[in-house]
């Protein structure tokens, strides 16, 4: 098993292979041709091309990762002495809510945790939103950290500033479950580790890592968790999102996978972007969590909707595309007027084209009823004519012999 382990650390994290294709040879090699992956190293080249497909480059990734058994042999040694648990994407304490979420595409085929592992076949939910927000935001954070816990929902959480550090520290002070998904490898994560000592040996949090062990904190892996975060709650709560960064993004992912997802209803005054998300589909709910039944796209006009964009961070032309009353064409000059500081030139041109759009309909309206309007005689005349000629014709039959 520990032999085993070493293998999926390789895989895991081969230089510059996506997610989907890893996971698609693991898949090949366990489930289809049912070797180990010891058997499968042990292949020769032209196995590996005829039986699996692989390209020489590929080829050369693999052999390249071969070298690193050693070093990994290593690595995984110290991580159990530490008491580090590794679960690999075919193990039975895999979460089936991360592989149905995230399909082969992005589930990681690895993950690095230390704690309570039952914790991922609880019923989970996610409260994400900004690292700067509001005191409201954090009400909201608070009010369903709390409610999750008396549901015996266990909080899943990225541990940022803001919201995620809100939602972990209410869920701990509740006494509920929580999952902290980390930025990092697993082994740089050493001051949570003590910070949260306690909550990890009584079993009410597990810390959890995708990424290579020793890798340190960057904004790039910052932006990644993201989707594990989604993919491992079965609810998501936005407290507040701006209009682009980590939450927009993955709550618009989670909108087009039909994800559950729901978002604070914001007051008139607030600057931030849950009126769009709510616009693309999400469910407005209060400060208590509980669904709302309001019609956002009613509620907000054209420029408000763009005034949100702009004091989010956004642009004129996310407004206008998130608004969906415009053409894609009329969006993309727009963009081009923005992006080369020629933005009135080009809003003259738009308003030039919807002009010269609408005196094209008004000047051809005539020829486009004009069939409607020969019908509409026609079958006026049609009547008036059945109407003088049928009683003429039944006098008729009356003086036949």
């Amino acid at each position: 098993m520990q032999t085993d382990l070493v293998y999926w650390i390789l895989f895991a994290h081969l230089p510059r292979w996506t997610t989907l294709k890893t996971n698609k040879l693991i898949v090949e090699i366990l489930h289809n041709q049912k070797i180990t992956f010891e058997e499968f190293f042990n292949l020769s080249h032209d196995d590996w091309k005829q039986i699996y497909k692989l390209e020489d480059k590929e080829i050369s990734d693999l052999e390249t990762a071969r070298k690193e058994l050693p070093n990994y042999s290593f690595l995984l040694e110290d991580m159990l002495s530490q008491g580090y648990e590794l679960i690999p994407f075919n193990s039975s304490d895999y979460p089936r809510i991360l592989k149905d979420n995230l399909k082969l595409k992005f589930a990681p085929p690895l993950l690095y945790i230390k704690g309570n592992k039952s914790l991922l076949h609880d019923d989970t939910i996610a409260i994400v939103g900004s690292r700067k927000a509001d005191n409201i935001s954090l009400e909201f954070t608070k009010n369903i950290a709390i409610n999750a816990t008396k549901k015996y929902q266990c909080v899943v959480s990225g541990g940022a500033k803001g919201v995620d550090q809100t939602a972990l520290d209410e869920s701990i002070k509740a006494n509920g479950h929580s999952i902290l998904v980390l930025p990092q490898g697993i082994l740089t994560a050493s001051s949570l580790m003590k910070k949260y000592y306690k909550h990890i040996i009584e079993g009410n949090l597990l810390v959890l890592s995708t990424f290579f062990p020793k890798a340190p904190w960057s904004t790039g892996l910052a932006m990644g968790r993201n989707k594990y975060i989604y993919g491992l709650s079965k609810e998501i709560y936005v407290a507040q999102s701006d209009s682009k960064g980590g939450t927009w993004s993955g709550v618009l992912e989670g909108l087009k996978a039909n994800r559950l997802i729901y978002i604070r209803n914001p007051n008139k005054d607030e600057k931030n972007a849950n009126d769009l998300l709510i616009l693309k589909g999400g469910k407005a709910v209060d400060i208590n969590g509980n669904l709302l039944e309001t019609d956002k796209t009613d509620e907000i006009s054209l420029d408000e909707k763009i005034k949100n964009s702009i004091a989010t961070g956004g642009t004129i032309k996310q407004g206008f595309e998130d608004s969906g009353m415009f053409e894609n064409m009329t969006v993309q000059m727009i963009a081009a007027g923005e992006e080369s500081g020629s933005l009135v030139l080009m809003l003259q041109k738009v308003s030039n084209y919807y002009l010269e759009k609408y005196r094209y309909i008004v000047d051809n309206i005539a020829v486009l009823i004009e069939p409607i309007l020969i019908a509409a005689i026609a079958g006026f005349v049609m009547t008036l004519a059945l109407g003088i000629f049928l009683p003429m014709w039944n006098m008729m039959s009356l003086f036949r012999p």
